[in-house]
C-alpha cells in the first residue's frame, strides 16, 4: 500500500510513500526498544549536547525545511520559515534546561534519605497531524528523547515528507539510529502498534474521535497516554475591551495557519455593548486579508491543507446559515484544484447552531451576541471543548480573575491570543484532551516518576 502527498496550492502529486508491512514494523520496534537501553545510560549532558546540535541543524535547514512544509500541507513560506525557527529557539531553551527539570528532588524527611528521581519509559509512539508539521513533533519528541526514551512517529499521511526530513535531522544531529523513528504506517497500523510490550507511552495530536480510538487501546493496556484534541476557542470581548485591540488579536488568531490550529480564535463572544462595533471593525479587518500563493511574500493566507477538509468547512458554514446565522463576508471558494477557503464572518451564531458547537477548522469566524459579562461566560464555558480561551478587558484585574477562576479550559489569555511556548504547559480539558506538552509539567509526562526511600 501507499499514500500520497498532494499540494494544496495547485493539486499536483508531490510524492509516494509506501506503508510499512509488519516485517518492518517489528524491526522499528526492535530497533527502538534496543536505542532505548543504550541511550538511557547516556550521560545526560551529551543528550543535552544533541539537542543543542538539533537545533543547529533545523537552523542550517530551515529554508529546505520550510519548503517542504509549504508544499505540503500549504501555510504561506512566511509561516513556514517561523515555525522551523520555533522549533530551534524550542531546542536551545531544552538543551539549557532540561537538567534542571529532570533533576533528583530531595524531600524533607523524618529519617533517613527521601528522593525522586525522573527516569524514562521506555518506546513511545507519536501519532501527530499536519497543521504544524515540525513544531507538533519536535514540542513532544525533544523532551521525551532528552530524558531517555526514544520514538517511533506516524505522523498525518499527507505530511511523511516533513517527517523524513525530521528524522534526518536527528542523525544529522548525532542522535543514534533508532531515537528516533519516521514511521509510514496507517491509521489502523498505528492502533495494532499501541499493545505491544515494548511500547510504553503514547502522545497524540489530532481530532476528538481519533484521541478516544487511541485512549481506549493506551488505557486497555495500561500505557501512558497524552492527548491534545480539539477546540472551539472562546474569545471574551467584554464592554470595556480595547476594540482595536482586541479586533488585530482575534483577526491575528483565526487567520493564523489559514484557520488550522487547535488554539485559533473560533468563537467570538462579544456583549451587548459592543456587538455593532467589534464587528464591523473585525470585517473591516479581515476582508483585506488576501489569500494566494504561500510563497508570494504578498498572500496572508495560504490553502487549506487538503480539498476535502476545504469542503468539509464549507458544509459547516452552509449548515450554519441554514441555522439561522448570517453571512456577513466570504463563503465561498475558487473552482480549481487549490483548497482555498475565503475568510469567512457570521453574524447571529447562537448556541444551538453547528458553529457555535462545533469546531470550524479554517479562516470562519463565528460571532456570539452575549447579554452581559455573565451570559458571555456562560456561553465560553458551554462547549464540550476546553482548550484555550481569551478575554479582552481594559480592567486588566478583573480580567485576570475571570481567566483564573471562571473559565473551563486548559489555557486562559488576558488582551492577547492563545499561543504556545515552551516554557509554559499546553493542553485542555474535556473533550480537549488529558496531559500536557511544553514547561515543567508536559517534559514530564513520559517520565518515571520514582521514589527513593533510604532508612
Amino acid at each position: 500500500m501507499k499514500t500520497q502527498s498532494v499540494n494544496p496550492f495547485n493539486g499536483a502529486t508531490i510524492a509516494e510513500f509506501p506503508l510499512w508491512e509488519d516485517r518492518e514494523i517489528e524491526a522499528a520496534l526492535e530497533r527502538a526498544s534496543i536505542a532505548h537501553h543504550s541511550w538511557r545510560q547516556t550521560a545526560m549532558h551529551e543528550r543535552l549536547d544533541r539537542i543543542d546540535a538539533l537545533a543547529a541543524t533545523l537552523l542550517r535547514n530551515k529554508l529546505k525545511y520550510a519548503d517542504v512544509i509549504t508544499n505540503e500541507m500549504g501555510k504561506t513560506l512566511r509561516e513556514s520559515v517561523a515555525e522551523i525557527e520555533k522549533c530551534a529557539a524550542t531546542c536551545q531553551f531544552l538543551s539549557k534546561n532540561l537538567s534542571e527539570w529532570f533533576a533528583t528532588e530531595k524531600v524533607a524527611s523524618p529519617s533517613g534519605s527521601w528522593e525522586v528521581v525522573k527516569e524514562p519509559l521506555g518506546v513511545l509512539v507519536g501519532i501527530m497531524p499536519w497543521n504544524f508539521p515540525f513544531w507538533q513533533v519536535l514540542r513532544f519528541a525533544v523532551p521525551a528523547v532528552g530524558l531517555g526514551n526514544t520514538i517511533l512517529l506516524k505522523h498525518a499521511s499527507n505530511v511523511f515528507g516533513c517527517n523524513e526530513k525530521i528524522q534526518e535531522a536527528f542523525l544529522e544531529a548525532g542522535f543514534p539510529e533508532g531515537v528516533f523513528q519516521h514511521a509510514p504506517l496507517s491509521s489502523k497500523q498505528i492502533l495494532k502498534v499501541i499493545p505491544d510490550a515494548r511500547v510504553r507511552g503514547v502522545s497524540l495530536t489530532g481530532s476528538t474521535e481519533a484521541g478516544r480510538s487511541v485512549g481506549e487501546i493506551a488505557g486497555r493496556h495500561l500505557k501512558k497516554v497524552v492527548l491534545e484534541l480539539g477546540g472551539s476557542d472562546p474569545y471574551v470581548i467584554l464592554d470595556d475591551a480595547d476594540l482595536e485591540l482586541a479586533t488585530d488579536k482575534c483577526v491575528a488568531s483565526r487567520l493564523i495557519n489559514a484557520g488550522q490550529s487547535c488554539v485559533s480564535a473560533k468563537r467570538f463572544i462579544v456583549t451587548k455593548e459592543n456587538q455593532q462595533k467589534f464587528s464591523d471593525l473585525f470585517i473591516e479587518k479581515i476582508k483585506h486579508k488576501t489569500f494566494g500563493d504561500p510563497r508570494n511574500d504578498k498572500s496572508n493566507i495560504g490553502p487549506l491543507a487538503r480539498v476535502d477538509l476545504r469542503d468539509q468547512l464549507h458544509e459547516q458554514v452552509q449548515s450554519a446559515i441554514k441555522a439561522g446565522a448570517k453571512l456577513a463576508l466570504g463563503g465561498n471558494f475558487p473552482k480549481d484544484k487549490s483548497a482555498f477557503y475565503e475568510p469567512t464572518v457570521l453574524l447571529n451564531v447562537h448556541e444551538d447552531n453547528a458553529a457555535f458547537r462545533e469546531e470550524m477548522f479554517g479562516p470562519v469566524a463565528a460571532i456570539i451576541p452575549a447579554r452581559d459579562e455573565d451570559h458571555a461566560i456562560e456561553l465560553a464555558n458551554k462547549s464540550s471543548y476546553g482548550l484555550g480561551s481569551a478575554i479582552f478587558s481594559n480592567d486588566r484585574a478583573r480580567a485576570v480573575e475571570i481567566a483564573k477562576h471562571r473559565l473551563e479550559v486548559g489555557m486562559a489569555f488576558v488582551n492577547d491570543f492563545v499561543k504556545s511556548d515552551v516554557r509554559i504547559p499546553f493542553g485542555g480539558v474535556k473533550d480537549s484532551g488529558v496531559g500536557r506538552e511544553l514547561g515543567r509539567h508536559g517534559v514530564l509526562e513520559f517520565a518515571n516518576i520514582k521514589s527513593v526511600v533510604t532508612q
